[in-house]
């Protein structure tokens, strides 16, 4: 049976949610791996952002997504974010991806934050669409990001800031 759990919840998965997250976008661009692992050890502390989520049957492990205070360096007002999106390739085509991604957006909601940013590849469009995120920038740095957004359901979206 497939599970999500707060990583806080499952720390035997930190690991391999490091290697994915540093094999997808961080190993090619010279980054170590143990750089990688610490950032997602910081998903272990008891703030409710950093947080990461893992997808698992049992022990094995699916997929993740994480919420992070800040993803891009080129849009530091921005925050807090949805990152790290993966699914392991046998996974993928279930929903898996769009069950993560909901995880992470509603711990930012439920830690008081009325909006949720994302960045992906303009490829990868269409599927944030279909999820209900609006895109509100294109072409972003090197790689020609899009930087979606999404309101929280029952939050105001009239400020930007995590209330007091």
């Amino acid at each position: 049976m497939i599970s999500i759990s707060d990583l806080r919840d499952r720390p035997d998965f930190q690991a391999v949610l490091a290697d994915r997250i540093w094999r997808a976008w961080w190993q090619a661009r010279g980054t170590p791996l143990a750089l990688i692992a610490s950032r997602v050890a910081d998903n272990l502390g008891p703030e409710p952002i950093p947080s990461a989520f893992v997808a698992h049957d049992g022990d094995r492990f699916l997929g993740t997504a994480s919420a992070i205070t800040g993803d891009m360096a080129e849009r530091p007002q921005y925050g807090p974010w949805v990152a790290a999106v993966w699914v392991e390739p046998e996974a993928r085509g279930a929903g898996l991806g769009a069950t993560l991604v909901r995880h992470a957006a509603e711990a930012i909601f439920r830690a008081g934050w009325s909006r949720a940013y994302l960045s992906a590849a303009p490829h990868r469009r269409s599927f944030y669409e279909g999820l209900g995120w609006t895109a509100l920038e294109d072409g972003i740095g090197d790689d020609r990001m899009t930087v979606f957004i999404r309101d929280g359901q029952t939050r105001s979206c009239a400020n930007l800031e995590k209330p007091a």
